[in-house]
């Protein structure tokens, strides 16, 4: 009896095992191909659930909205995220197109969506093998805070 379970459980694990090479060797490791759609969407989940439970912890308090700060955030932007987001923020440069993932449209509802402690702890610490670096060891809390206060500005109707 004892022999048979030990069969079964080798049988599993090799079964196992042979499923999980399979699917590492059918793994597309470029970044230039576009991920398909359950890539994409556990990705999303994933990374919304762990940046909405580690922005639950204490943040350094938000200075006032205003448009001041958000052009001092604004030009933390050109010369820290310009280079991937795009001048404009809503338009990726060719770098920012082609990193996987890609580099977002920081106008969009996606973005929007996130809350100011989200948009605050994601600049403030990057987001690991995505491409985006954390920022908080070059720039203030205050100086972040103004990034999250420009970005919420990309949001607005674009006036023309």
């Amino acid at each position: 009896m004892r022999r048979i379970s030990l069969s079964v459980v080798l049988v599993a694990l090799l079964l196992i095992l042979a499923g999980l090479a399979f699917v590492a060797y059918q793994f597309n490791l470029s970044a230039l191909n576009e991920p398909g759609q359950t890539e994409t969407y556990l990705a999303t989940r994933a990374k919304r659930w762990l940046v909405g439970k580690s922005a639950r912890g204490p943040l350094p308090p938000a200075p006032p909205s205003n448009s001041s700060n958000a052009a001092l955030g604004e030009m933390d932007f050109m010369e820290d995220c310009a280079t991937c987001h795009g001048k404009d923020g809503r338009k990726p440069t060719d770098i920012g197109r082609w990193m996987y993932p890609r580099s977002l449209d920081l106008g969009s509802p996606g973005v929007q969506q996130w809350s100011d402690a989200e948009l605050f702890w994601i600049i403030k610490n990057g987001i690991r093998l995505s491409g985006m670096p954390g920022f908080g060891k070059i720039h203030s809390d205050k100086e972040i805070w103004n990034l999250v206060q420009y970005v919420r500005s990309l949001g607005a109707p674009q006036k023309r």
